[in-house]
């Protein structure tokens, strides 16, 4: 797998697909903040999204999506004009799956959110923006707005299973969502995301989540990207914040901490399979890290 899948997998990223909006004339309304990474799509229409700490208003148009990655309160509205009510009782009056607010029709949006397992915060989420917006109006969009047409038709006909598809639908539009924000404003996200957007860096990146157990060498990983040992250093430290070997190393760690909280292997077939020669260099690894060893860590975090 890639490094943005893997870390998607690892985080156990869940969508759930919420209420529709229909929205005409002069309206607002006012979200608290939302649990997870909220996400709409304007399907029909256009409005204005305004997020707290935001500095202005930004204006979407059909086909436009956006993600929400701090749990920060935001309102939609028709205008600056317009005065906003709260959503609850709006949603809490909704028909068939939609909720209706103002007069007409002449908005209609979709959304929910992306919700995470453990580490999300630390290995996704501190790594972007506040807000990411995906307009409709650029060529690398259109895989966005196929899988949004595809939810669409699945929560219309209500098929058998469509819930599931449409959110497994959501999470392939979280993807083609962070891919075009890395491809348009590379600069706005940072740690491994922004190595992505490094073809060296991203070299580096994926030869390590594909064998992570190999004892790599920062010379080999730099014969993966192709340049020189010292090249790579320099653009991995500088784009990523840490040095290859020193990410490799977490990364192992976060593939560790996962198979002792599901339960897994023992202490010392899980640190073979991520690439520690031993039981002890695991949890000298681990207690550096995470402030405990692996055991105390099963203990705690470990299925019941």
């Amino acid at each position: 797998m890639d490094p943005l899948e893997d870390v998607l997998a690892l985080l156990e990223t869940r969508s759930h697909v919420s209420t529709g909006l229909l929205a005409g004339g002069e309206w607002a309304v006012r979200f608290s903040a939302p649990s997870g990474v909220k996400f709409n799509a304007v399907r029909r229409g256009s409005c204005l999204l305004e997020v707290e700490g935001g500095d202005r208003p930004l204006v979407l148009s059909a086909g436009d999506c956006y993600l929400l990655t701090r749990p920060r309160g935001f309102t939609l509205r028709s205008s600056a004009d317009a005065v906003p009510v709260d959503a609850g009782p709006v949603f809490a009056k909704a028909e068939r799956g939609v909720a209706r607010v103002g007069d007409g029709e002449d908005v209609l949006l979709m959304g929910g959110r992306f919700s995470f397992g453990n580490r999300a915060q630390e290995l996704l989420l501190d790594a972007l923006p506040p807000v990411i917006h995906a307009p409709a109006a650029t060529s690398q969009a259109e895989t966005v707005r196929w899988a949004l047409t595809m939810i669409d038709q699945e929560l219309l006909h209500q098929r058998m299973g469509s819930t599931l598809v449409a959110e497994h639908l959501a999470v392939v539009m979280l993807v083609h969502v962070l891919r075009l924000h890395l491809a348009r404003h590379p600069r706005t996200v940072s740690g491994w995301l922004a190595g992505l957007a490094d073809p060296v860096v991203a070299a580096a990146l994926t030869a390590m989540h594909e064998q992570p157990a190999h004892p790599w060498t920062v010379a080999e990983l730099a014969r993966c990207a192709a340049v020189s040992r010292s090249t790579l250093a320099a653009r991995f430290k500088s784009t990523v914040g840490q040095g290859p070997l020193e990410y490799l190393t977490g990364w192992r760690l976060e593939l560790a901490s996962k198979r002792l909280r599901e339960g897994g292997g023992t202490v010392a077939t899980i640190a073979r399979d991520v690439g520690y020669g031993s039981e002890s260099a695991l949890s000298t690894a681990f207690k550096r890290t995470m402030g405990m060893s692996p055991r105390d860590y099963r203990k705690q975090l470990g299925p019941v």
